[in-house]
């Protein structure tokens, strides 16, 4: 993995003027108007940190929760987890592992290989003028960042990156944090392994996951709730050319002391 050098200065833009986003809407066209409409001249380098739940609207995981047929495994883990019986077939559906469960709680290994709540999937921000609805995560988020990097860098004639991100809780912490769960053109890990500290000391596991840094900050300007603010650019990074990919940030289920 390659190390890069320090950051010294990086600057974090909203880009305003995004619309609700529908199943079937190309979102690098609407992103690359509302870049223009904002004024923003993009350069090589520059980062287009999106929310998953515009990726995720835009590829139809909108889902109805009437539409669903609940299994009877569904069905059981609704009444352990005091949880729709839908909403865990979706759960289920999307879930490689079931890791822990008690009323109100639903933790699982996505997949994708993310490990968090419900599979990713929520039930805020989006639309339920037709019934209960749930999102799902993109089927492929590093796909959808690569979509996004190829047509928003054909359109303006520049090599950018693309994160996309999610919010995300983490163990023996409250709150949740932005991370990243798709990347394109962008260093994830910056491997210090095998260099040394400031005093000479060798560093046998220090990694620095920077697309998890980068997306954490952008999610703080995004907001939470009500601000529809869900694309941020970052600007002072070197132009990188990274085939690297969101599963190489995923700690290995064998190395997990918590499961």
């Amino acid at each position: 993995m390659a190390k890069i050098p320090q950051v010294q200065d990086l600057r974090f833009q909203v880009i305003p003027g995004i619309p609700l986003i529908k199943s079937g809407d190309s979102l690098s066209t609407i992103l690359w108007n509302a870049i223009e409409a904002a004024g923003i001249q993009l350069v090589d380098g520059d980062i287009l940190v999106v929310a998953q739940k515009i990726v995720s609207k835009a590829e139809g995981r909108l889902i109805s929760l009437d539409t669903v047929v609940s299994s009877e495994a569904a069905r059981n883990l609704a009444i352990e987890t005091d949880k729709d019986p839908a909403l865990c077939q979706l759960i289920l559906d999307e879930t490689a592992v079931v890791m822990r469960k008690k009323p109100g709680v639903l933790i699982v290994r996505h997949k994708l290989g993310h490990v968090g709540a419900n599979a990713g999937i929520d039930q805020s921000n989006i639309e339920h003028d037709r019934g209960d609805s749930a999102l799902l995560l993109p089927v492929d988020p590093d796909r959808s960042a690569h979509n996004l990097r190829a047509d928003i860098g054909e359109m303006s004639g520049c090599k950018i990156g693309v994160i996309v991100c999610d919010s995300m809780n983490r163990p023996w912490r409250l709150g949740s944090i932005g991370g990243a769960i798709g990347c394109a053109g962008v260093h994830i890990l910056d491997d210090r392994r095998g260099g040394e500290d400031m005093y000479g000391r060798e560093l046998k596991v220090t990694m620095v996951n920077r697309a998890d840094s980068l997306a954490a900050t952008a999610t703080l300007m995004m907001g939470e709730t009500t601000e529809r603010t869900p694309a941020v650019l970052i600007r002072g990074l070197p132009p990188v050319e990274s085939d690297e990919k969101t599963r190489d940030m995923i700690r290995p289920p064998e190395d997990d002391l918590f499961a």
